[in-house]
């Protein structure tokens, strides 16, 4: 699997350090806003006290399911085709976005989550922490829990679609794994931050030398 040495005039940094991508990351939108729902989450948490078992069951439940989750919403959000309803045309401002970013997987700015559409998800894992959790304090865990698993995403995704090239094993099978999504075949490997986890159990893992590189796989449904 070989990428382009450029894409829309953007050569290759062979020297790109990751101090010198965690300065780009912190210049876009999208981690500071979940940044800082983070900080005020905790902040909170910590002052209202009154920890539980259910404050250790929270995140260990979201941590376990998020590769489904990031799978799923891959699938049925980001990779949604365009639909026509009457003379309504349904579709997402990530949807959208998410086409742009398989057309150019260099362009930086269209590797982070759209800034309106994170502040639409941030008011909805607030609005489920105050009307779905029977205690405050649970709901901030989740939160919490929400925002670290988000920032992660952001800096995992990020960093993927840079230049700075992996050097330990884990973090090579993550990249490796999202880059074939990007430059082999976009009907596979939907996880993000895990390699072959929801990605296996749906059956989206394939070995990359069976599968045929996809003539789409940079204009996704031939947009």
């Amino acid at each position: 699997m070989t990428d382009p040495k450029t894409t829309a005039g953007r050569a290759l940094r062979r020297d790109l350090t990751l101090s010198a991508a965690a300065r780009e990351f912190a210049r876009h939108p999208s981690p500071w806003m979940i940044g800082v729902t983070l900080v005020a989450a905790l902040t909170t948490r910590i002052l209202l006290g009154g920890w539980h078992l259910v404050d250790a069951i929270i995140p260990l439940a979201i941590v376990a399911l998020f590769p489904v989750y990031e799978w799923v919403i891959h699938v049925t959000i980001l990779h949604w085709r365009p639909r026509a309803l009457g003379r309504l045309t349904l579709d997402s401002e990530l949807a959208r976005e998410h086409r742009k970013h398989h057309a150019d997987p260099r362009a930086i700015p269209l590797i982070f989550i759209p800034t309106r559409s994170l502040a639409a998800v941030i008011a909805a894992v607030v609005a489920v922490a105050l009307l779905v959790f029977p205690r405050v304090e649970a709901g901030l865990t989740f939160v919490l829990t929400i925002t670290v698993v988000g920032l992660i995403y952001e800096w995992t995704h990020y960093l993927i679609h840079t230049d700075y090239k992996p050097k330990h094993a884990a973090y090579r099978s993550v990249w490796r794994h999202h880059r074939h999504h990007h430059y082999k075949n976009e009907h596979y490997w939907f996880t993000v931050t895990t390699a072959n986890t929801a990605d296996r159990l749906f059956g989206t893992a394939p070995d990359p030398a069976t599968v045929a590189t996809s003539p789409t796989a940079r204009h996704l449904h031939g947009y």
